[in-house]
């Protein structure tokens, strides 16, 4: 009687530990989606404040010049394109994050030109509020890079765990994330006309 105990009890051992060694791996693979999540997060965040800097920059600027309309107009616009793009980070695609990419690629653009304009304006150069939020649109260009790199790096790590073997055998309802990617033309210098 009690030979086949023995065997049996080894099965038992055996199934247990690949039950909680496949638990582990799913909770891992859990960890690293809720970190890409995060961070994901932290680029709207960063994003986020830089369009609340913008409408500030805006009134600024129209109370101490009046300039290109033109210019102050398509950064309104750009902004208000950039704000009504979401990406849900759980189900991310590289299309919504190229759709994503690109309108926030547009705020940038008509930021740049507004900034070029603004040279044109000593007065404006001038005005402490406008210099300080110049700095803080500088402050706030560093965070978004920060938090898209940060973002790559979660989706690095997140990728490697599900994609390598054993962990995707047992993970194959996790895809795998894209990247965030520069813009397209991004890697040309900026030309500034004045």
């Amino acid at each position: 009687m009690k030979k086949w105990l023995i065997p049996v009890g080894i099965i038992v051992a055996l199934i247990a530990i690949i039950a909680f060694w496949s638990i582990g791996i799913k909770n891992t693979a859990l960890q690293h989606s809720q970190a890409v999540n995060k961070d994901w997060g932290n680029v709207q965040t960063a994003y986020q404040r830089r369009n609340d800097l913008i409408g500030n920059l805006v009134n600024t600027v129209k109370g101490a010049a009046n300039f290109e309309k033109e210019t102050l107009t398509a950064v309104i616009e750009a902004r208000a394109k950039a704000t009504s793009v979401t990406v849900d980070p759980s189900n991310v695609t590289p299309e919504q994050l190229a759709q994503f990419n690109q309108a926030q690629s547009g705020v940038s653009s008509s930021l740049s030109r507004l900034l070029v304009s603004v040279e044109q304006y000593p007065t404006l150069k001038a005005n402490e509020n406008f210099l300080k939020l110049q700095d803080e649109l500088a402050s706030t260009e560093n965070q978004i890079l920060t938090a898209r790199t940060r973002f790559n790096e979660s989706v690095q790590v997140y990728n490697g765990y599900i994609l390598k073997i054993p962990n995707s055998w047992f993970l194959s309802e996790y895809k795998e994330k894209p990247y965030f990617e520069a813009s397209t033309g991004a890697d040309k210098p900026v030309e500034v006309k004045f």
